[in-house]
């Protein structure tokens, strides 16, 4: 988790959904601390939200994202939580000039209430669930065993992380053919 472009989907991939309960990454307040942490780089300032309100976005998210792989309507509901949450904390932009050199810069207008990095979790997942191109990259790990997310840069990746997933699957492979290749002796 984390190495995604799309805060959203790594947001979404704190659920593991294989597991019979799924999985919850976040399940604890520590855990729960310490991804929005990871995360800080990628997300406007702000507390740690509340567990219920994140936990009740990534919901949503996971179902929008899920409803495009499996080729149904997201839920109502969780069209309707993403878009309140992307809501919930305006922004403006500013221009930001350090000597000579000017960029833009997003301002989250906190005094209004709603938790900044939650927003900005829902608008990313605005953002990719409304780009057709963006979203035809999604994919599910093709590790049977595995329920991560991501957005492939090729069309050839099939796993999560190459590393983990898609190691394992070569060693499957491999496995498979020194056993096939042994019987036949």
């Amino acid at each position: 988790m984390g190495g995604e472009p799309s805060v959203a989907v790594d947001f979404a991939d704190t659920l593991v959904t294989l597991t019979d309960p799924p999985t919850d990454l976040l399940a604890s307040p520590e855990a729960m601390a310490r991804w929005w942490e990871v995360q800080a780089g990628r997300l406007p300032d702000g507390p740690v939200p509340d567990p219920a309100a994140a936990r009740r976005l990534r919901s949503a998210v996971r179902d929008l994202l899920d409803a495009h792989l499996e080729e149904r309507p997201a839920l109502q509901t969780s069209v309707e939580d993403v878009n309140a949450m992307a809501a919930a904390v305006p922004t403006s932009v500013r221009i930001a000039a350090h000597g000579t050199q000017m960029h833009a810069e997003t301002r989250w207008h906190l005094e209004t209430g709603g938790n900044a990095p939650l927003a900005a979790v829902a608008r990313d997942a605005v953002v990719l669930v409304t780009d057709p191109e963006r979203l035809k990259r999604l994919r599910r790990c093709a590790n049977p065993d595995c329920s991560m997310l991501f957005l492939a840069e090729t069309k050839r990746r099939l796993w999560c992380t190459a590393n983990i997933c898609g190691n394992r699957a070569r060693v499957a492979r491999h496995y498979q053919r020194s056993r096939s290749s042994d019987g036949e002796e």
